[in-house]
């Protein structure tokens, strides 16, 4: 990399730690350390954005890349901040305090430290997509082929699934006769998480659109290493760890019947099992 673009790393993650560390703050005055999945998200989307405006590669490229990695930012920034204001702190980070101590507040300072390091990689496919010259600027729609077209088609069809999936357990939880019961309804009955598969499916989006740019390879790190998180670390393992504790016998049907990640049609005695119909 340039100088320049050195520079501009080093300024985002300046700025993105030195919010991790304020909120850090906040957080142990309210008990509630999923302020940082909210600053993760606003703080990724801002640095990709920032990526596309000093980008160098063809400006109706970067303008695309900018608006779909704000947009993500924005949407699942505020979906996360409304959830944090109705429900308790995620479980998460409940355990964390759990097993660690009179060591959390150390421990989540250095948690809220590597998610600001995390929001610059996971925003590195933006800026090696954003880097890709391919196209004629006076060609039609600023030079944008058929490769941003299908990159901009997974990430709607990606950000509709997240979107649906997150309005359909949002309405779950409203419903007085859930408490206490599994989520069946529409996509979560064919994956346990489709809000995390969809949240994986959209970074590939850049990958198509950033492929035949410098380094393209690259930037599959970013639904590689967001699918390696989901699945082993801080996604699927420790929210049904608190699934189960909370939900018991009920959730460990829920597990022998319906997909863990991908989606795919229920067992026919899924339904049946549980008792609850799909709306």
């Amino acid at each position: 990399m340039t100088l320049a673009a050195w520079q501009l790393w080093l300024g985002c993650w300046l700025l993105v730690a030195t919010v991790m560390a304020l909120l850090w703050r906040v957080q142990r005055r309210t008990g509630n350390a999923g302020i940082v999945d909210v600053a993760w998200s606003f703080g990724t989307g801002l640095v990709g954005v920032a990526f596309c405006v000093f980008g160098s590669g063809l400006p109706a490229r970067r303008l695309l890349l900018g608006a779909l990695i704000g947009v993500w930012g924005f949407r699942l920034g505020l979906h996360l901040w409304q959830r944090m204001q109705r429900e308790p702190e995620d479980g998460r980070y409940t355990e964390i305090r759990r097993n660690t101590g009179e060591g959390a507040g150390r421990w989540l300072f250095v948690f809220f430290q590597v998610q600001a390091v995390w929001a610059l990689l996971f925003a590195t496919p933006i800026f090696l997509a954003a880097r890709n010259t391919q196209g004629d600027p006076t060609a039609p729609f600023g030079g944008l082929g058929l490769a941003d077209a299908i990159g901009a088609a997974i990430w709607l069809l990606a950000i509709g699934g997240e979107t649906i999936a997150d309005r359909q357990l949002a309405a779950f939880k409203l419903d007085p006769e859930s408490k206490g019961r599994v989520c069946r309804r529409g996509l979560w009955s064919w994956s346990r998480h489709p809000n995390y598969f969809f949240e994986w499916l959209h970074w590939f989006g850049y990958v198509v659109i950033g492929w035949s740019g410098p380094t393209g390879w690259a930037t599959l790190f970013g639904p590689a290493v967001m699918l390696f998180f989901l699945l082993k670390v801080t996604g699927i393992p420790p929210t049904e760890r608190q699934a189960l504790r909370s939900r018991g016998d009920e959730y460990r049907r829920y597990q022998q019947e319906v997909s863990a990640f991908f989606p795919r049609p229920p067992r026919a005695q899924a339904v049946v099992a549980s008792g609850v119909r799909d709306e």
